[in-house]
């Protein structure tokens, strides 16, 4: 029987200890693209999963592999997925990276790309608690830091706006979309619809 590495567990079943991994990433991958995708980022929930999942597995692969065809002679390395991994989705962050007239946008996003990727191979290195607790500092990270910069920042820039916009349809969403491209904070948004 075939067996794999995780922690807390030790040597468990091979498909049940890759399905423990599968889960862990999918749902630490969904928190992380939860995030995003509140927030009206590009990278969203099924990328930020697709992503965990996928990093997950390719670790999981290498070091079960590694395990089975490791020698004397050849004694393999399944770290070396991990290293390509962490380049692979340097390209893939690299195009989530725009430049909009001055300003450089999309860099938390290819952070949090990045990021995944990271608690992917952990997952799959046999340490979901270790990913799990990674995740909740991520998120915190993502979640907290904004708001207190921007107390702050309350002082030196803060700028109030009064928008209204007449339109035959429903264009909250589209208009959600337009102004996060600019600011991470909308303090109210209202929309009332006249004789739909």
């Amino acid at each position: 029987m075939q067996t794999i590495h995780i922690e807390h567990l030790g040597e468990v079943e091979l498909y049940f200890g890759l399905g423990i991994e599968i889960v862990t990433g999918l749902i630490l991958g969904g928190l992380v693209g939860l995030d995003r995708e509140q927030k009206m980022k590009n990278a969203g929930i099924k990328t930020n999963i697709l992503i965990c999942i996928g990093s997950t597995l390719y670790t999981s692969i290498s070091y079960i592999i590694h395990n089975q065809h490791a020698t004397l002679q050849n004694p393999g390395d399944p770290q070396r997925i991990a290293a390509q991994i962490v380049s692979g989705i340097g390209f893939l962050g690299a195009g989530a990276i725009m430049r909009d007239g001055g300003n450089v946008i999309g860099l938390t996003t290819a952070a949090t790309i990045w990021v995944v990727a990271a608690i992917g191979v952990t997952i799959g290195f046999g340490y979901p608690l270790v990913a799990t607790i990674f995740t909740l500092t991520i998120l915190s990270v993502l979640r907290l830091l904004g708001p207190i910069y921007q107390g702050l920042e309350a002082n030196k820039n803060h700028r109030y706006f009064h928008v209204e916009i007449l339109s035959t349809g429903d264009i909250k969403s589209i208009i959600k979309e337009v102004v996060f491209n600019v600011t991470d904070r909308i303090d109210e948004l209202h929309e009332e619809i006249l004789n739909k």
